[in-house]
């Protein structure tokens, strides 16, 4: 044991772990397993954990923040007005019992104005909204037939180019419509009758029959889709189409008049992410009568206003996709559901108000400060590769120079001045919130790349790599306790929140990240020795999770956790080399007992503090590019400084050989 001087802090939650747990029987039990023990998943989450406690702490602080904007005094116009009267309408629930179905008059009318493929096409683009960024999704439920991603592109990365995604499922994925398993069928059947209630809600006649009518479309738009292992392969997904060539590639469309109707009549061309489901749509749209075209968009237009309707939507809505789809027991409290609305309109809005008041400028410097010594950490790691060439670790050197890292919050915030929020109009508020959103995508097209705009909220607890860009974000609600502590003890901070960083900075050169060199274009960078060295070591990583069973009948997807297994292990790697490196050679301090090393491990299992509800387990596994937080903590068998921390001895569980051992970066 080290003599070296204790510090005080919060570093390790001593009570949070279960010693009598070998740390190489399971390393997640040891580190957690008494917290796990007496934890409960609260009635109206899908989940509790570290993160859940660090979410629920800022909740409740930005419900402070909009209460007060919601009250009088607040300039006209302002982005404090705007906040205050969103969130404000949302929690007016006798007005919106009052007003009924009554908002969704007009899209009901537009709808049934329908009348031929012209006028179908029309509506469609006239619906098109902006997405989520494909390589970070971990859900394509939209409420358009297609989502409209703007980004920079892939091919030429000096402007940005509109990505067109497949959408318009009303369940989270394909296989929810096609797979076989009991499960499945199950939810299939409580689907339709979700379908079947709404219509029933909305006045709308003959509901059953309406609704199987749109369950078959659904289906059919399923079938076309594509699954997410190939939805995240970049070198599937980067087909850029000519805007001459949509008629032929995808007949039944009529593309002129959906773009028009899009606004995006005027690019002359676009990357189509997902071909097949683009053209399954256009030969649906063709082959299926409109009758039940206009049945499935009234479906989808009640499911897109629901939480901004009366209770008996709200509950229905709450008790096929919350109760239903992942178990929870509750509806969360009103509240929570307006502050959540709020941010989903003026995010960054709220984030605004939010840094001024909980996040200190010192907080930003002593990341900023840990952030550099992880970069610097991982190119001595590059310069140290033995099976890399000097070509690759070039090329890899200059991607890490050029990448551009966020801390906190953006160095410039979102113009929400166009933006038009009436207080009491709740469903109109939600709608011109999208609309603003994407009109503000679609205008960056043809413009100079932003590589300072943020794609994450300040006050959201995550982390984001936008490989295109080669750009991190770290929100300021990720920067606290127990994830950044300034009285922590080193190992303890780089344990957990230096891993994290580590973690992101690994994304841009992950099994997506390597395909991006420095300026983000999609380009083979790596000699072919080097990538097959790397594609062989991605592939064991993959093999070891694959072997990790949370069900009986139900394994991890090693494939689908790869960029984020990957980027675990290099982050947990770099992470604990900048943080010997930050010694400086001097020992580490003990802390209750435990080394520096078994303080950076435990610190590291205890950031994935977390027990899920078995519902929400299932879609994650068949749906999420993460593997389960537990499953994340047994990256440390690959760490050759856990086993001398801990003696791991050969017979334990997680033992590897260390020729078995994944070294990736």
């Amino acid at each position: 044991m080290s003599s070296a001087p204790s510090v005080s802090g919060y570093s390790i939650d001593l009570e949070a772990m279960d010693r009598s747990v070998k740390p190489g029987v399971d390393f997640f039990l040891h580190a957690n397993g008494s917290w796990y023990a007496k934890a409960q998943i609260p009635p109206d989450r899908n989940s509790a954990g570290v993160s859940i406690r660090l979410t629920e702490e800022i909740e409740k602080r930005s419900r402070g923040l909009l209460e007060e904007a919601s009250r009088p005094g607040a300039a006209p116009g302002s982005a404090v007005q705007k906040i205050g009267d969103y969130y404000a309408s949302y929690l007016d629930e006798a007005a919106i019992e009052k007003q009924g179905v009554t908002p969704l008059a007009p899209v009901f009318d537009r709808i049934a104005k329908i009348r031929d493929a012209r006028s179908l096409a029309t509506y469609l683009g006239a619906s098109l909204r902006a997405d989520v960024d494909p390589l970070n999704a971990t859900d394509f439920h939209t409420d358009q037939v297609l989502g409209l991603f703007v980004e920079q592109d892939l091919n030429d990365p000096s402007h940005y180019a509109p990505y067109l995604l497949q959408g318009g499922l009303g369940m989270p994925d394909r296989s929810y419509y096609l797979d076989d398993a009991p499960r499945m069928q199950a939810l299939r059947a409580a689907y339709l009758r979700h379908v079947t209630a709404n219509f029933r809600l909305a006045g709308i006649a003959n509901p059953e029959a309406k609704a199987k009518n749109v369950f078959a479309l659904e289906k059919k738009i399923a079938e076309s889709q594509a699954s997410r292992a190939d939805s995240a392969d970049v070198g599937k997904s980067n087909n850029p189409w000519p805007r001459a060539e949509f008629d032929k590639r995808a007949p039944g469309m009529d593309w002129t008049t959906f773009l028009s109707a899009a606004g995006l009549d005027r690019q002359p061309s676009f990357i189509v992410w997902h071909p097949s489901a683009l053209t399954g749509l256009a030969a649906l749209v063709k082959s299926q009568s409109l009758e039940t075209w206009k049945q499935y968009l009234t479906a989808r237009a009640i499911d897109h206003a629901a939480m901004y309707l009366p209770k008996a939507f709200v509950d229905e809505s709450f008790a096929f996709y919350a109760k239903e789809l992942r178990g929870t027991e509750s509806p969360p409290p009103r509240w929570r559901r307006a502050a959540h609305a709020t941010d989903e309109a003026l995010g960054e809005a709220v984030g605004k108000v939010y840094v001024e008041k909980y996040f200190p400028p010192e907080t930003k410097r002593m990341v900023e400060t840990l952030v550099h010594n992880l970069v610097e950490a991982f190119g001595r790691r590059i310069d140290a590769l033995t099976w890399m060439s000097p070509e690759t670790k070039r090329k890899a050197k200059e991607k890490l120079a050029t990448l551009k890292v966020g801390v906190g919050y953006p160095d410039k915030w979102r113009d929400y001045s166009g933006l038009s929020v009436v207080r009491g109009d709740v469903l109109g508020n939600f709608d011109r919130a999208l609309l603003f959103e994407y009109r503000r995508n679609v205008q960056k097209l043809g413009r100079p790349i932003d590589r300072d705009e943020w794609a994450m909220l300040p006050h959201v607890v995550n982390a984001v790599n936008l490989p295109v860009r080669n750009a991190l974000n770290f929100p300021a609600a990720t920067l606290v306790p127990p994830f950044f502590d300034p009285n922590a003890t080193a190992a303890a901070n780089y344990g957990s929140i230096g891993m994290t960083i580590g973690h992101e900075i690994s994304h841009s050169f992950d099994d997506q990240g390597a395909q991006f060199d420095a300026r983000g274009r999609f380009v083979d960078w790596w000699t072919h020795d080097d990538l097959s060295h790397f594609q062989a070591s991605g592939a064991a990583l993959a093999t070891q999770f694959s072997a990790y069973k949370p069900f009986p009948d139900k394994a991890i997807d090693g494939k689908l956790t790869l960029s984020e297994n990957i980027a675990d292990l290099a982050g947990l790697a770099v992470a604990y080399d900048a943080w010997r490196t930050s010694l400086k050679g001097e020992p580490a301090p003990v802390q209750d007992g435990l080394t520096g090393d078994q303080q950076f491990f435990i610190s590291y299992a205890q950031g994935w503090q977390s027990k899920d509800r078995d519902e929400i387990l299932r879609i994650a596994l068949t749906t999420d590019g993460h593997a389960p937080d537990r499953y994340r903590v047994f990256t440390v068998r690959n760490i050759d400084a856990w086993y001398s921390a801990f003696e791991i001895a050969p017979t334990d569980a997680l033992f590897l050989a260390p020729n078995a051992r994944v070294r990736v970066w």
